[in-house]
């Protein structure tokens, strides 16, 4: 299992991807859109990618975002999500 740091770091790029989809995680759960064990999942998934220096990069650009990057692991929850 990834240590805490790594967990902590891909917590990040997954809260900040589902922001830069205009998700708000916090709230989809809050509603039950969401799990708990789906974010966990989620977080979990995000440490399996191979392209987290990129997805940084991504999540800098200003602009709001219309879908993840082809490569995020959690494209199809995020896009479920989506308002």
């Amino acid at each position: 299992m990834p240590d805490q740091e790594i967990l902590k770091f891909h917590a990040g790029l997954v809260d900040q991807m589902a922001t830069k989809l205009g998700v708000d995680l916090q709230q989809s759960a809050i509603e039950g859109d969401v799990s708990i064990d789906q974010l966990s999942d989620a977080v979990l998934r995000c440490t399996g990618c191979a392209n987290p220096n990129h997805c940084q990069s991504f999540l800098q650009q200003p602009a709001q975002a219309d879908q993840t990057p082809e490569y995020c692991r959690n494209q199809e929850l995020l896009r479920k999500l989506q308002p």
